[in-house]
C-alpha cells in the first residue's frame, strides 16, 4: 500500500495497482510460508479507500495470487477506510492495525473473520515497504516513497501534539480543567465526601442522643 504516499492526484489509479500488484506478487510468491494464509483469502475482496484523495481500489487474491485493481463489480467482503498519513502509519510507521482501528484512523467493516485472515497474513509477510519498492522499482522511487511517508507520519505526530497543546491553553483559558487538574479536583471531592459523610454521622448520634433524653 506504500504507493498512497506519492502525490496520488497526480498518479492514475491504474499505475497505483500496477506497482501493488507488482510488490505484493513478488512477496508472497518468494515465501512458501505465505501460501496457507493465501489460500485463507482465496476468493476475498478488500475495498481501499483513500479518504483525503478520493482514491478507491480492490485488492483480491485468486488462484493463490494477489490482485489490485481500480474497479470490481461484486461486493467487498471488506472495507478499509483512511487517509494518506493513516495508512503510512500502517506501513511505514508499523503502527498496529488494531491501534489504528481504536483510534480511528483506520476504519474496517464487513467480514471479520476475512479482516484476522488479512491481518495473520500481512503479520506473518513482514513487509519492509522501502525494500520492496527499491527492489522492484530501483533505489529513486522507494526512497521517494519512503521519504514523503515519514514526512506524513512526522507531521500528523506535530499536528496531533500541537492540538493537544491548543486544547489544553484553551481549557486554562476558559478555565475548564484538564486531565491532571481533573484528577486533583476529584481527590479533593472524595476527601471532602468523607469529612461530609463523618458529620452527618456525628449529626446522627447527636440526634439519637437527643432522642433518649427527650423520652427520660
Amino acid at each position: 500500500m506504500s504507493i498512497f504516499f506519492m502525490p496520488l492526484r497526480l498518479i492514475p489509479i491504474s499505475v497505483q495497482c500496477v506497482v501493488m500488484t507488482t510488490v505484493l506478487e513478488l512477496v508472497f510468491a518468494r515465501d512458501d510460508s505465505l501460501k496457507s494464509f493465501i489460500a485463507d483469502l482465496e476468493g476475498k475482496v478488500f475495498r481501499i479507500h483513500v479518504r483525503d484523495t478520493g482514491a478507491v481500489m480492490f485488492l483480491g487474491f485468486s488462484r493463490g495470487k494477489p490482485w489490485v485493481h481500480a474497479s470490481h463489480e461484486g461486493e467487498a467482503d471488506v472495507r478499509m477506510n483512511a487517509t494518506t498519513a493513516g495508512f503510512a502509519r500502517m506501513c511505514f510507521g508499523h503502527e498496529d492495525p488494531d491501534d489504528l482501528v481504536f483510534q480511528q484512523v483506520l476504519k474496517l467493516s464487513g467480514d471479520s473473520d476475512a479482516m484476522l485472515r488479512f491481518k495473520k497474513l500481512f503479520a506473518a509477510a513482514d513487509l519492509d515497504w522501502e525494500r520492496e519498492l527499491r527492489a522492484s522499482f530501483g533505489d529513486f522511487f522507494g526512497s521517494r516513497v519512503a521519504k514523503l511517508a515519514h514526512v506524513l507520519v512526522e507531521t500528523e505526530q506535530k499536528l496531533a501534539e500541537g492540538s493537544h497543546q491548543m486544547i489544553s491553553s484553551s481549557l486554562r483559558d476558559m478555565d475548564i480543567p484538564d486531565g491532571e487538574r481533573l484528577q486533583t479536583w476529584q481527590a479533593g471531592v472524595e476527601q471532602l465526601s468523607h469529612k461530609i459523610s463523618r458529620v452527618k454521622g456525628r449529626v446522627t448520634r447527636l440526634e439519637h442522643k437527643l432522642e433518649q433524653q427527650s423520652g427520660d
